[in-house]
């Protein structure tokens, strides 16, 4: 039987366009899902470093509590004896500062004063139990010495902080603490003679931590927290966390194998790693991780993060998109065979079109002119895919919108919204720049609130926010559009001023600071009085790069605190 030039071009006609279309769908899921991936890496790299960042942060604060109380004269007093009628004033006064910080940092679960002397001997101990906080009596203080973050601890030069292993607290009679997760963070205690008495140490509760930095973080996400050997110390199984407290090996190298890189004894060691799952099983992972060190600190190891989410869970758009095309594929499959002799000389043009469009697009996603007004089958077709180009478009825009908020986050204070440290740094080395560029000037003003510690301590926390956003606004209203006001950390402020060639204008700039700082803060029923002490630097007259000008008007500010005392 001879068939006519119609189905001789139809049928081959509609088996190349059911091919063709079955290709183009299955080119744009690869496409998306390949994209989706990549988003997903990213968006869980940025938030692994902001979540490290924050783990970072809150382990430096901890160490400056400790460093603080260390180097308070009454804990020198304690330890030395040198004075036996203050001798228990002193240790109240400790107690209830020990009490208080409990208090206020549930992550804490005990806090310690150790004698260097009768075996290490706990002075003053404060722990927390199921019913809040509680002092240790003088018949239940134990000797410490042969645990190695008190004689590791002793060992340290003055304004040193040691951090030991996260590891089971087994001491005994640790209330709380007994069998959890935990840091000690410590401090010696060094009397006038450079002789050293004992230490302070805080107990971390490092599940309690990592709960409360990650608190935020989406549910279906998983966190991964090990030590530098790749033992896991937090894990979303909680079987595998700790194994090598009981004989056990559970290694996040043999878990993510890619991870092995962020490891202390790599020969490459990298900062941080990104890991997919292949395959479609239920297991499977889109992962990032970073390596962190604890700088300027004693720390015994270093920590790797990680966060990581289903992969399921990030192509499921794109596997619906993949059943939206599979049914556009089979029905205008159908509709192909039986119009095949009808469809012969005009479906080539159209289908060619299509498949340019949605090569372009899985290429830049610019698209293309997709023949969209036709009534039949081959525009049903078109009219789907610009609807699955535009469902893609707007899935990136979204995730692109989520990056950027955590960009955002990692680039600006969370509390008054300033810029941070990092994205201060960023503009002055710009502006720096410019000035050697165009030979202008610059000026840094450093600003530390007087008497800040003695508003949190007096009226809370929520107070001390208050007088911190306040005092962003103000000073962010007395600038120019061009200069940068930030916050570095505390309750420490500097405001780059670009072009400052006059030193009147300076001085007037300064004295508007100090008095929009002198100010009362109106904070609920109560007018917290406000002042601050400003170091000012120059460039080029103070320094050439940004870490010289920082340090002169740092140093500058000192000064000026210590010419208001």
């Amino acid at each position: 039987m001879r068939f006519s030039i119609v189905w001789r071009l139809g049928l081959p006609l509609a088996l190349l366009g059911v091919l063709a279309t079955s290709l183009t769908g299955y080119y744009a899921y690869n496409a998306s899902r390949d994209l989706l991936v990549k988003a997903a890496e990213e968006r869980l790299l940025t938030a692994t470093r902001v979540l490290m960042r924050q783990v970072t942060v809150t382990l430096k604060n901890t160490a400056a509590d400790v460093k603080m109380i260390a180097e308070h004269p009454q804990a020198a007093n304690i330890l030395n004896r040198s004075t036996p009628k203050f001798q228990s004033i002193a240790e109240n006064n400790v107690g209830m500062l020990f009490e208080r910080m409990l208090a206020a940092h549930p992550e804490y679960f005990q806090m310690r004063m150790i004698d260097a002397s009768a075996h290490g001997i706990e002075r003053i101990r404060v722990d927390r139990d199921s019913h809040g906080v509680l002092r240790i009596g003088n018949a239940d203080l134990q000797e410490k010495g042969h645990y190695p973050y008190v004689f590791e601890t002793l060992r340290l030069p003055r304004g040193t902080v040691y951090i030991s292993h996260a590891s089971i607290n087994h001491e005994v009679g640790a209330h709380a603490g007994l069998e959890k997760p935990a840091l000690q963070v410590a401090a010696p205690v060094y009397g006038n003679n450079d002789k050293v008495l004992g230490l302070i140490v805080v107990n971390v509760d490092l599940n309690r931590l990592f709960s409360q930095l990650a608190a935020d973080l989406p549910p279906e996400l998983g966190l991964y927290l090990s030590n530098g050997k790749g033992d896991f110390l937090i894990h979303p199984n909680p079987a595998r966390a700790f194994a090598f407290d009981r004989g056990q090996s559970a290694l996040v190298q043999e878990e993510f194998p890619a991870a092995a890189a962020l490891l202390n004894g790599s020969d490459q060691r990298k900062e941080f790693v990104v890991t997919s799952g292949s395959g479609r099983s239920a297991s499977a992972l889109v992962a990032a991780f970073m390596h962190q060190s604890l700088p300027n600190l004693a720390a015994e190891d270093d920590f790797v993060l990680g966060l990581a989410q289903p992969l399921a869970s990030v192509v499921a758009e794109s596997d619906r998109l993949a059943t939206a095309t599979m049914r556009i594929v089979l029905g205008f499959s159908a509709l192909s065979i039986l119009l095949a002799a009808l469809l012969a000389l005009t479906m080539v043009r159209p289908l060619r079109q299509i498949m340019e469009a949605v090569s372009r697009f899985a290429a830049d996603r610019s698209g293309g002119t997709l023949p969209l007004a036709r009534k039949d089958e081959i525009g049903v077709l078109a009219r789907s895919i610009a609807h699955m180009q535009t469902q893609i478009r707007n899935q990136l825009e979204s995730l692109h919108a989520q990056q950027d908020e955590l960009d955002h986050l990692a680039s600006h204070d969370s509390l008054t919204g300033l810029p941070n440290r990092r994205l201060f740094l960023d503009r002055l080395d710009r502006a720096l720049a410019r000035a050697r560029r165009n030979h202008t000037t610059l000026a840094l003003l450093f600003i530390d609130l007087d008497n800040f510690k003695d508003i949190n301590d007096t009226h809370g926390h929520a107070a001390g926010d208050a007088v911190l956003c306040a005092v962003a606004q103000r000073l962010q209203g007395l600038l120019r559009g061009a200069d940068t006001v930030a916050r570095l950390g505390g309750d420490e402020f500097v405001i780059l001023v670009e072009g400052a060639r006059d030193a009147d204008a300076i001085d007037q700039l300064v004295h508007k600071v100090n008095e929009t700082l002198a100010e009362p803060i109106r904070h609920e029923d109560l007018e917290l009085p406000t002042s601050g002490s400003i170091g000012i630097s120059r460039y080029p007259e103070d320094g050439k790069d940004a870490n010289a000008l920082l340090a002169v008007a740092d140093q500058a500010m000192y000064r000026a605190k210590a010419g208001k005392r």
